[in-house]
């Protein structure tokens, strides 16, 4: 019998909407060499296996947020060390594109710890900020919170390509994780990026005690989006003294590769992105999940407030595995 998540033949449909969590957990949980292997088969179908996207992040407004994710320190809930800041102006956020421009991104990615997008001063300066991010040449991506559909039309006049909007976890899972605002609210935001005409990024973070019938939930809910998510970042939780997942153990290398070897066979277009979490993986880990599907990666020393690999450690990692970064042309297709 055909296996439909991996024929060649001419009838095959690579790219499907409809999937469902038992088809899912079963790839997941597919000897790992064999997950592997058909998630890099996949891989070679749709990308260059020799290109990654190189993204850099800041964090433009940073703590004070209303929101109680489990998860992150910037909540003002929590006990997580991080002082609430003043925005910054839009001189300093663009003066930071010019440098990770020059250092290689394509991409550049502006955080706010927001709950929601609120129309005034602080909104107008965001808009200020993807024109000058624009002006550079890079991709201009904002992670906001909530916003309207009338919010996601400025955005897109004022030149946004990418919004990031994560799902976290599954919705079965999400109470647990969240309780300020609900799975509902995460995806209408979703759908007002993509009825803006914005691509959207989307995906979620592994460690926060979910089973892997969760992850196989979080995945089926953005591989059935018509069409898929064109980013799909996976994080490794990197637990914060002070918030409520500060005990959680490390993450197993080995379960960040099957949820993105997973995400690559459901969504064989999208940039599956190495995200949050990176300082804890060794090198070769990082390797394995590159072989396993993730062509985007976070360039910088910081994600908005947590570490991550410099940018010299991270040049030499690419350079000996042969792998290039990604032109702006080939990363906006």
């Amino acid at each position: 019998m055909r296996d439909p998540t991996m024929s060649h033949d001419a009838d095959a449909r690579p790219i499907r909407h409809d999937w469902n969590v038992d088809e899912v957990l079963a790839l997941h949980d597919l000897p790992l060499m064999e997950l592997v292997y058909r998630a890099q088969s996949v891989h070679r179908q749709f990308h260059a296996p020799d290109e990654v996207q190189l993204c850099t992040l800041l964090s433009v407004k940073t703590g004070g947020c209303a929101e109680d994710c489990g998860y992150c320190p910037q909540s003002s809930k929590h006990e997580g060390g991080v002082e609430s800041e003043r925005m910054l102006d839009a001189e300093h956020v663009i003066a930071a594109a010019r440098r990770a421009k020059e250092s290689g991104s394509t991409r550049f990615c502006m955080g706010a710890a927001w709950r929601e997008v609120k129309d005034g001063p602080a909104f107008d300066r965001v808009l200020d900020m993807v024109r000058g991010v624009k002006e550079l040449g890079l991709e201009a991506c904002t992670t906001l919170g909530m916003l309207t559909d009338v919010q996601a039309k400025q955005l897109k006049d004022a030149g946004l390509d990418a919004y990031n909007h994560n799902l976290d976890t599954s919705k079965e899972f999400y109470g647990s994780i969240i309780t300020t605002r609900t799975y509902e609210d995460r995806l209408r935001t979703l759908e007002n990026v993509r009825d803006a005409g914005i691509s959207v990024c989307s995906g979620g973070i592994v460690g926060m005690g979910e089973s892997p019938r969760d992850r196989a939930r979080m995945l089926t809910t953005l591989a059935n989006l018509d069409p898929h998510p064109e980013s799909v970042p996976v994080n490794a939780l990197v637990p914060v003294e002070g918030t409520p997942l500060a005990g959680r153990p490390p993450v197993d290398p080995l379960e960040l590769v099957r949820v993105i070897a997973t995400a690559r066979i459901l969504m064989p277009c999208t940039k599956v992105r190495l995200s949050a979490g990176r300082t804890s993986l060794t090198r070769e880990a990082q390797a394995l999940c590159m072989i396993a599907g993730a062509n985007s990666l976070f360039y910088g020393d910081r994600l908005l407030t947590t570490p991550n690999p410099g940018v010299d450690e991270d040049a030499k990692l690419l350079r000996d595995m042969g792998v290039r970064p990604m032109a702006r042309a080939a990363a906006a297709d």
